[in-house]
């Protein structure tokens, strides 16, 4: 389970002169993140960490294929012609393909990685075609015998008309979500109701310790009948797999203890077997590795592009743990069992026993797949439920993300325009940046690992709505014990009033502020951004009689006001109980009204102001990271003698450079 990401900024150079934000396009800023302390780390950790961002970097064009079919063609297309093309580079067809690539490349297909709607075109069909049949045709993805413009035929209503696939991940109450959706983890002519059956009669009555059925397939028909392709060395995106195997086997010399080689044999033994019972066995193996300074996380995880939540998106991840600012997550795991004890939920719904409930801050090393180019700033994982029940979770806040996140935001004018007082201004520049990483510990650390399921009920019971219940549910709990006195005495806030600073910037944003990510006339749809605006909405309206939180005008422009932070808490307490009873109970029809009554809709004429102020502030909605280039310096022996680090690649380079490098896939995967 992951946390959100923030909003963007100007480019911002830091006193030692690195400079955080990079390039801008389209709705989209690049920053890049500073990996502190690597150059410090023993050869045998720099190595460890070479080789897991090489695993990582290999899974990339599987990604690129789970969220849409024709993803790899469509990429190889665009990047042929933006190498080789001999025309007019300054055009006005030739920089809106620049632009629709960089798109491409930062959403890991054609469609956006927040708002999941299809990207238009600002470029022809007929230059794309024209431009197409001007370059060499071996560097294109064609079949045997097939021509360009057949090509063409086959891949432009993809790319070029709105009603093909639409929507990635549509959300849309009442329609069939498997059909309506543009992902690709499941066959043509597959119905939602035939993959919730299937996935039903996998089920055994009475088993407490299920797999997360589905995580690693694709669901298909063959001879009329589903049939599930495994990802695997052997089978689905085996050329992919079988690269991300050889460099877990080139890192296991340099594991930092037998524990840790232990995780990494068993995720080998995994992406070799495709049995979900060995990454189990893999998820407790690390859940329980929590001494060693560098981990990592590689596979299919999270399910949120999966309309229905079955199938696990490929991402990988390398990191190693900032010692100095651990304190601070390791004092909230230490005390787990207290605010547990202390929720306002009901005591049916409570853990009576946390076990291995780890956090750290950690700096990341790569990110790949769906942690990359847009990154979250928490992890909570494994997510199966009933590891977590047995073995407990370990979550991490990547500190060097949250740093370069606030680097970047500080400055833009954004709570000069949106936030309305002083007073409010004043604590949000004091306390702000150390709430918003204590809202981030508590949400990942003890959020997510709070609360239990009530026997019997399955995993995905909320079906679609599962991902944006249990972010709220993170949330809420974050948000409750923000402000009790139990931070202030364990020494991770300074003040009893530090916590309003975070109160009234997550109602901003649930409320108001995270519109300006949608597009005119379009519905809220991403699970996190449902979550806030289910929150934040959910406790306006019921505190209206109190006037606990205030919408208003002045000079026209709208503005937010808290004018009573404790009946605020209250609020949130009572949510929470909600919203934990509708997880541990399985209760459909509850999250359904949640969701689709406070989470989904969008005032269009506030949207509307919100979006001209939000334009005259030149601030694009979105961050995206580049990574850092690791050189492996050898020997005459080939051994590895030094791992350099550098952050001079332009984004640019750095795609095409993972497409020539990483991309091993074929153009279509059966």
């Amino acid at each position: 389970m992951i946390s959100a990401f923030a909003l963007s900024s100007p480019a911002v150079q830091a006193a030692d002169g690195f400079s955080y934000a990079n390039e801008k396009f389209a709705d989209i800023q690049m920053l890049r993140y500073k990996v502190e302390g690597f150059e410090q780390l023993t050869l045998q950790q720099k190595t460890l960490i070479y080789y897991l961002s090489e695993a990582a970097l290999y899974g990339r064009d599987i990604l690129f294929d789970q969220n849409g079919a024709y993803n790899l063609r469509i990429r190889k297309m665009l990047e042929t012609v933006y190498t080789d093309y001999q025309g007019s580079r300054e055009s006005k067809d030739f920089k809106a393909l620049t632009e629709y690539l960089k798109r491409v490349w930062f959403s890991n297909g054609i469609h956006h990685h927040y708002g999941s709607e299809k990207f238009v075109p600002g470029f022809s069909q007929t230059f794309f075609r024209n431009a197409l049949k001007s370059v060499d045709r071996k560097k294109l993805p064609l079949e045997q015998g097939q021509t360009v413009d057949r090509l063409c035929d086959e891949i432009f209503p993809v790319i070029f008309d709105p009603a093909v696939y639409p929507m990635r991940v549509n959300q849309k109450d009442g329609e069939d979500l498997i059909q309506t959706s543009g992902e690709n983890y499941y066959g043509r002519g597959i119905t939602q109701a035939e993959v919730e059956d299937f996935y039903a009669g996998m089920r055994k009555t009475g088993d407490e310790r299920p797999v997360m059925y589905g995580l690693n397939s694709r669901l298909v028909k063959e001879n009329g009948r589903l049939v599930e392709k495994k990802w695997t060395t052997t089978g689905l995106y085996a050329e992919a797999i079988s690269r991300i195997v050889a460099n877990l086997k080139k890192a296991l010399p340099f594991a930092e203890s037998e524990a840790q080689k232990a995780v990494i044999g068993k995720l080998i033994d995994f992406y070799v077997s495709g049995d979900l019972k060995d990454f189990d066995a893999y998820s407790i193996l690390w859940v329980q590795n929590t001494d060693d300074l560098v981990d990592f996380t590689n596979g299919f995880i999270e399910v949120y592009g999966d309309p229905l939540g079955f199938k696990g998106s490929w991402e990988g991840f390398a990191n190693f743990k900032d010692l100095a600012t651990t304190a601070r997550t390791e004092t909230l795991s230490r005390n787990a069992q207290w605010f547990e004890d202390h929720s306002p939920v009901d005591p049916r719904f409570k853990k009576k026993e946390c076990k291995g409930i780890s956090a750290k801050v950690i700096n990341a090393a790569i990110l790949a797949g769906d942690l990359y180019p847009s990154s979250a700033i928490g992890i909570n994982l494994p997510n199966s439920n009933w590891i977590r029940k047995e073995y407990g979770s370990k979550s991490v806040t990547i500190g060097n993300l949250t740093d370069a996140y606030n680097k970047a935001a500080h400055g833009n004018g954004f709570d000069e325009e949106f936030i309305y007082g002083s007073d409010i201004k004043a604590l949000i520049k004091q306390y702000g940046d150390l709430c918003d990483d204590l809202h981030t510990d508590l949400h990942e650390c003890l959020g997510h690992g709070s609360g239990k399921m009530l026997p019997g009920v399955s995993d995905d019971s909320l079906k679609a709505y599962g991902s944006t219940i249990e972010e709220a549910r993170a949330d809420l709990f974050a948000l409750y014990y923000l402000a009790d006195g139990k931070l202030v005495e364990l020494g991770l806030t300074p003040t009893p009033d530090a916590y309003k600073s975070q109160y009234y910037t997550y109602m901003l944003n649930g409320l108001m502020t995270q519109l300006v990510r949608i597009k005119p006339g379009n519905t809220i749809e991403e699970a996190h951004m449902r979550n806030r605006a289910l929150i934040a909405r959910w406790v306006y309206e019921h505190g209206k009689a109190d006037n606990v939180v205030e919408l208003f005008k002045q000079k026209n422009k709208t503005y937010m006001r808290i004018n009573d932070y404790g009946k605020l808490r209250t609020l949130f307490a009572q949510l929470l109980a909600e919203i934990q009873r509708v997880k541990s109970t399985g209760d459909y029809k509850g999250a359904r009204q949640l969701v689709e009554n406070y989470g989904v809709k969008v005032d269009g004429a506030l949207h509307k102001e919100l979006l001209q102020r939000y334009k005259k502030l030149n601030i694009s909605p979105y961050k995206g990271f580049i990574n850092p280039v690791y050189t492996a310096v050898k020997d005459s022996r080939g051994n590895i003698k030094d791992v350099r680090i550098s952050y001079t690649e332009t984004y640019e380079h750095q795609m095409l450079r993972y497409s020539a490098d990483y991309g091993t896939l074929p153009y279509i995967n059966k």
